[in-house]
């Protein structure tokens, strides 16, 4: 590769030595230092588009179960189920409670952490590399599929992902400057990583890596010591999270299964939500290992991307599997951010430009299927919503599929499109999901003493049959049918609501 390639990337490190100068030598102009701010912005604007169309799915119908509760009944739940994702119930309990519960609503919180995670980027971007870089890192992380589907999503991996990013960006800084001053924000970005979902602290493996590597190269000892008394630090409070989500792990992840080779390949593609743009990725962020000037920010990059993947995966070997793409979305930057450098290395330089339209168009597909009422849960539970509501009459009864399909949350996608004057009373719930500290209600022992005399009864569960009392547990089913004939079905997509009037 000629000189000319390799002046794309400047020398690792260099950033702390002229932090606002352009690769060649120049001041920076004014425009380059609010690089981060318009890509905030666009990250912003490509995630919040169209963000109340899908349908809410399960995890996000939980989110939206938690959040609405009083903080006394949410801090109680955290005891019992959830408590990893604690800091972000309490987060978006906060927010519905002034901006309200609608879709876009739910979901804004987590745009705005992505658009934080992108600010990160082009600041790290333009920290280990230069300002071209910054550019296409920009663009390329607001474009990317899965940055728009986890920007429209009510849960935290938008917070975990910034936190991580942060986190990079500010040891980067610590590392050029080894202050008090700069180890403290390190600190706090790791404990808000940790407390938003455990797994993330993966990420302080490569990170330990990059402070050693750095250490061999200047053997500066007391850089090694300050990140090993931050990173204690830091961990403090995330050590009961640790200590109460092992207690629940077993009923919160137990269904995934032990990961094979293989699924190395399937994280992959996920990990960017669309095939050809991971293919893409993946060849551009070879690049910046090809020349020598820019090949130790690229190897430290690529630890912060593939470590915590290779680990989770050894990890997941064990009797509990943590691997799954959205547990490890905050290694995505690190994958944009070689990719980017990979971008600003062609010549000639209208070469990235086309390259980056190219993955662009790449995943375009992919953003269209983001952008469909389909893509998370169809609108099976608005539609049955509306025929409950349409039908309703004071004193109804109201029984969803439960049982061993309760992690389909069928009564939450429900229950979330009904209007405030429907008010069903959930006939097999014992005690609800409230009152017993959980997600889920008690279900009734007794199911034909808890019907009482319920005159009429909405029954949901899944279409596909001629039975209203399809998959509902046998002895709810067996109360129904001695009790009650269905008067109306409807299904809607994949539900079926049965209108059930009592007749003995």
């Amino acid at each position: 590769m000629t000189s000319r390639s390799t002046a794309a990337i400047p020398e690792a490190g260099s950033a702390h030595r002229a932090p606002r100068r352009a690769a060649g030598g120049a001041r920076a102009p004014r425009a380059a230092r609010v690089d981060w701010l318009w890509a905030a912005l666009l990250t912003f604007g490509v995630t919040v588009t169209g963000s109340g169309t899908p349908q809410l799915w399960r995890d996000e119908l939980a989110s939206w179960n938690a959040a609405i509760r009083g903080t006394g009944d949410l801090v109680a739940m955290l005891g019992h189920v959830d408590a990893v994702s604690g800091l972000y119930y309490l987060l978006l309990h906060g927010w519905v409670s002034v901006f309200g519960d609608s879709a876009t609503m739910l979901r804004m919180p987590s745009a705005f952490a992505m658009a934080g995670a992108a600010a990160f980027v082009v600041l790290t971007a333009r920290t280990l590399f230069d300002r071209r870089t910054a550019v296409f890192a920009g663009l390329l992380f607001a474009l990317l599929p899965s940055v728009s589907r986890y920007g429209q999503e009510a849960r935290s991996y938008a917070f975990v992902l910034l936190a991580v990013t942060a986190a990079t960006w500010l040891l980067i800084r610590a590392l050029d400057r080894p202050t008090p001053r700069r180890w403290a924000p390190y600190a706090l970005a790791v404990a808000a990583a940790g407390l938003f979902h455990i797994v993330s602290l993966l990420f302080l493996l490569p990170h330990a890596l990059i402070v050693v590597l750095r250490w061999w190269r200047d053997r500066r000892g007391r850089t090694v010591v300050a990140f090993a008394v931050t990173t204690a630090v830091a961990l403090v409070p995330v050590i009961p999270l640790v200590l109460l989500g092992q207690r629940q792990v077993g009923r919160q992840i137990s269904w995934i299964k032990t990961p094979h080779l293989r699924s190395i390949a399937d994280i992959w593609d996920s990990l960017f939500g669309s095939p050809l743009v991971s293919l893409a990725i993946a060849a551009l962020a070879l690049l910046p290992l090809a020349w020598s000037r820019g090949r130790r920010p690229a190897v430290e990059l690529v630890l912060v991307g593939a470590v915590p993947i290779v680990a989770a995966w050894v990890v997941s070997q064990g009797s509990t599997s943590y691997f799954m793409d959205r547990y490890l979305l905050f290694t995505v930057p690190a994958w944009v951010l070689l990719a980017a450098a990979g971008l600003a290395a062609l010549r000639p330089r209208p070469l990235g430009v086309a390259g980056l339209a190219a993955v662009v168009l790449l995943g375009l597909p992919d953003q269209r299927q983001l952008r469909t009422e389909t893509v998370k849960a169809g609108r099976d539970g608005e539609e049955a919503a509306a025929v409950i509501a349409k039908g309703y009459r004071p004193g109804d009864g109201f029984v969803p599929v439960r049982g061993t399909d309760s992690v389909f949350m069928t009564d939450f996608q429900v229950e979330y499109f009904l209007p405030p004057k429907v008010k069903l009373r959930d006939v097999f719930a014992q005690r609800s999901a409230v009152a017993n500290d959980d997600l889920f209600p008690v279900e009734c022992g007794q199911p034909e003493k808890c019907l009482g005399t319920t005159r009429r009864v909405w029954v949901v569960t899944w279409s596909g049959t001629q039975n209203p009392y399809h998959k509902l547990p046998k002895e709810q089913a067996e109360a129904l049918e001695k009790h009650y004939k269905p008067v109306e079905k409807t299904k809607v997509h994949g539900l079926q609501v049965s209108l059930v009037e009592r007749v003995r």
